[in-house]
């Protein structure tokens, strides 16, 4: 599975000192260290929390699995086989209190990567905390609730942006009135990247964002003018770091010194402590390679350098991946591994003992200026378009993104960007590490079944008066527009499900499906694609109409880069592409087979859900007529799985290593053409 879903804490930026390069001082604090850790069950995830903690780390970092993500419970038809794979599974308080058994949240730093349920888990974990008897003004921790970036990069968003943007808002105005030390949200650069931003479309985008809340806080009238410095000094980000660390370095110091501007001179802040730039961190996934993964170690440390080294523009709160995350889930080795990183930096050297040492320095200066400029250029160009929202809403966002994507891929297929071990010094000795058995964890088929076994069990054991009433007070705020935490913690503590909180929301809000990014008009400037286009043009000919694609994305997973590109580029390559976005059921997907007669199905699924999802999808082709139609799987798929499902007839199986889209392209044309030589 692809662990794409990263979120932090952050404790403090701060503002460059004055004083000369290079003078000693007393010795920075180190940042929070974390892992981004949960899986299969919350028992199981409390085990490996209480581990970490008891190695050094510092802060918890809470993954979700999808179904909690997107508002739903565990025996939910759009779960199967999604429980546990990505995160833990929470659906009610009860799952809470085994997730944090043993830790008082009172002495905890919390991050929890949550968007469009972030304000049903923070009331979780608020009744948790007064059930541990911590005072909300000492809770310390973070929630993601960035709904804006869910729709351009990571897909785990349920509600249209307007009704989205007010739980936002609520989660903001309640934490910043009850729970002071909380940052209620953390603008996320970080999945930009993920889906190819380059450094000024990650600054300019991810304070885009920042300001379209601001702006929505303000608007809606419901905080004092003198509270709003205390709500944009709880505002925190969280970013990526790339291998082109001196560039990093720059975007880190560009990103400090714009906040520091656009909060003095848009929003009025005097207080220079509210106008910090406080940023957690998660180095980049996007560049792990499945080839040769031990060079992953030497990426991970690199990428940490970019966002630790300068001590005006220093993370806070530090969570490093593993080196094995394009091969599966990490084991609690590797997350050791990636641990004691961070720590060797912290505690061996003496990076802590100096100011920040690119002060001074015309390079770093230069390119920070340049950045800068860029970065408020695109910043007035979103502007102009109608702020963020619209941004989102008209594709405008997603489509820059999927576009810069684009570049970033046909840079490393043509080679000017060198990948080691990927497209330039490929010749290798046998990984012992990745050899090794049992080289990723695993989520047992068991596990969700047990988990829906629990919830079943806690439905049965609640008071249906009390949920019943919890969630008409849930609906009643939902609809006049009271703020949504008083009666979500309410619902929480009464026994209401994750899933009866999302249906209450989405029968008041509705769903939403975002612009995919993907036009249907080829791009006149990709290059080296004439001979598939031949080749397209042939087997076209062949079929006696053009040959047609089916990308789809079956499940709850949102991480549709790949799909994207795939679509993109079949596109581009003279084929008729058909993308529906994310989210889809087999069902959906089968009609869609039958009903736009295509050639090939395309499934993308990184959240490791592939084996029961692609079963469930060819079963749904054969029902619809469409047996015939060929299926091939892209995903972070271990070689035993690929196997299985090549066994079940899936006719290939593709994974990270296979980068070259070109090729993929050529493969789709024959596997066509091959399917109709044979008659199907």
């Amino acid at each position: 599975m692809q662990r794409n879903e990263k979120a932090t804490d952050s404790a403090a930026g701060g503002a460059r000192s004055k004083e000369a390069v290079g003078a000693k001082a007393v010795r920075d604090k180190p940042w929070i260290f974390r892992t981004y850790a949960g899986h299969s069950t919350a028992a199981a995830s409390n085990a490996l929390y209480r581990t970490n903690l008891n190695k050094g780390q510092t802060g918890l970092s809470v993954a979700f699995d999808l179904p909690t993500q997107t508002g739903y419970d565990s025996d939910h038809a759009l779960a199967k086989g999604e429980v546990g794979k990505v995160g833990v599974p929470i659906c009610h308080l009860g799952d809470m209190r085994a997730l944090f058994d043993g830790i008082p949240l009172g002495e905890m730093n919390t991050s929890m990567t949550i968007n469009a349920t972030a304000a049903w888990l923070l009331a979780l974990y608020i009744a948790l905390a007064d059930e541990q008897n911590a005072p909300r003004g000492k809770l310390q921790g973070t929630t993601q609730n960035d709904i804006i970036k869910e729709y351009l990069s990571r897909g785990t968003y349920v509600f249209p942006p307007a009704p989205s943007m007010r739980l936002t808002k609520d989660v903001i105005l309640f934490t910043t009135k009850e729970m002071p030390k909380w940052n209620p949200m953390n603008v996320c650069s970080y999945h930009l990247q993920e889906a190819g931003a380059t450094p000024v479309q990650e600054v300019a985008f991810a304070l885009a964002t920042a300001i379209g809340v601001l702006d929505a806080v303000k608007a809606s009238s419901q905080c004092a003018e003198e509270e709003f410095g205390d709500v944009v000094g709880r505002i925190s980000f969280f970013v990526n770091a790339g291998l082109r660390f001196v560039t990093e370095i720059c975007k880190m110091r560009a990103f400090t010194e714009l906040w520091n501007e656009i909060t003095r001179s848009r929003y009025g802040v005097r207080d220079p402590k509210q106008r910090l730039f406080r940023y957690g961190v998660q180095v980049n996934s996007l560049g792990l390679t499945e080839q040769q993964p031990e060079n992953n170690v030497a990426r991970i440390l690199l990428e940490m350098l970019a966002v630790t080294l300068s001590k005006g523009a220093r993370a806070r709160a530090v969570q490093l991946p593993a080196w094995n995350e394009a091969l599966g889930l990490p084991r609690p080795w590797d997350q050791q591994w990636s641990l004691r990183m961070q720590q060797i930096l912290a505690y061996e050297t003496d990076l802590l003992d100096y100011r920040d040492i690119f002060d001074g320095s015309p390079v770093i200066a230069a390119k920070v200026a340049e950045l800068k400029a860029a970065a408020r250029e695109e910043l007035d160009h979103i502007e102009a378009r109608g702020g963020t929202v619209a941004a989102v809403e008209s594709g405008y966002l997603k489509q820059q993104l999927v576009e810069s994507n684009s570049r970033r891929v046909e840079a490393i297929e043509r080679g000017e960007q060198t990948v080691v071990g990927v497209n330039r010094f490929t010749e290798t000795e046998p990984s012992p590490l990745a050899a090794a058995a049992g080289a990723v964890l695993t989520v047992t088929a068991e596990a969700e079944a047990e988990q829906i076994a629990r919830l079943n069990a806690w439905r049965e054991s609640r008071d249906a008066r009390a949920v019943a009433a919890a969630l008409e007070g849930l609906r009643k705020a939902a609809k006049s527009g009271a703020n949504i935490m008083p009666p979500s913690i309410a619902c929480a503590k009464a026994g209401v499900t994750t899933g009866e909180w999302g249906a209450a929301l989405r029968a008041a809000f509705g769903e939403y499906r975002a612009p995919t990014g993907v036009g249907t008009a080829m791009r006149n400037d990709a290059e080296g694609l004439d001979e598939i286009r031949a080749e397209v043009d042939r087997v076209s000919k062949k079929l006696g109409r053009r040959l047609k694609l089916l990308v789809g994305k079956p499940g709850l997973d949102g991480h549709s880069n790949g799909a994207e590109q795939i679509a993109a580029r079949a596109r581009d390559a003279g084929m008729d592409v058909v993308y529906d976005g994310i989210r889809l059921t087999a069902d959906a997907i089968a009609a869609a087979a039958r009903d736009k007669n295509v050639h090939v199905v395309g499934l993308s699924i990184l959240s490791g859900s592939h084996l029961p999802l692609v079963h469930e999808v060819m079963a749904r082709l054969k029902d619809n007529g469409a047996a015939g139609v060929p299926v091939v799987v892209g995903g972070i798929i271990p070689p035993q799985d690929a196997s299985a499902l090549k066994n079940a007839g899936v006719a290939e199986v593709y994974t990270p290593k296979d980068f070259a889209l070109n090729r993929i392209m050529a493969d789709l044309v024959r596997i066509v053409e091959d399917a109709a030589d044979r008659g199907e």
